[in-house]
């Protein structure tokens, strides 16, 4: 994992649901967790584009219903800003389903955009990316 050289601002705190753009089997996850982000006590964490994050599935298939994934945040609404001066905003917000923690996804294609920080930071996720923005 690598760091990301904008500066993403965290558009989606923890208790969001999110869409999936993967074939994993799951098709909305909730937010659970930012992994490796330090806040202060009591403050709710946020996680933004190419941010490693814990969430459950919501819905999805039987098999992956109610279980406890990681997933990387692909796209978000809330726009951010590149080390170039562009701002950068998705018209929705959207999470592939990991396999582990090293980033290799689960599913087999991604549907729709990728935004460019995510895939800098996310090897495995660049390769099955089909358009990155």
């Amino acid at each position: 994992m690598k760091g990301v050289k904008a500066k993403v601002t965290r558009g989606l705190p923890v208790g969001s649901r999110i869409p999936t753009a993967d074939n994993s089997g799951a098709k909305i996850v909730r937010l659970v967790s930012v992994k490796s982000q330090k806040t202060v006590k009591g403050k709710i964490g946020s996680a933004g584009v190419g941010d490693f994050v814990m969430a459950t599935v919501v819905k999805g298939t039987p098999e992956m219903r109610n279980k406890v994934v990681f997933a990387v945040i692909i796209r978000q609404r809330k726009e951010f800003r590149r080390a170039d001066g562009t701002r950068v905003s998705f018209e929705d917000n959207a999470a592939v389903v990991l396999k582990d923690d090293k980033g290799n996804p689960k599913g087999t294609l991604i549907k729709g955009a990728v935004a460019k920080e995510a895939c800098e930071r996310w090897p495995g996720i660049a390769k099955l990316a089909s358009v990155i923005v």
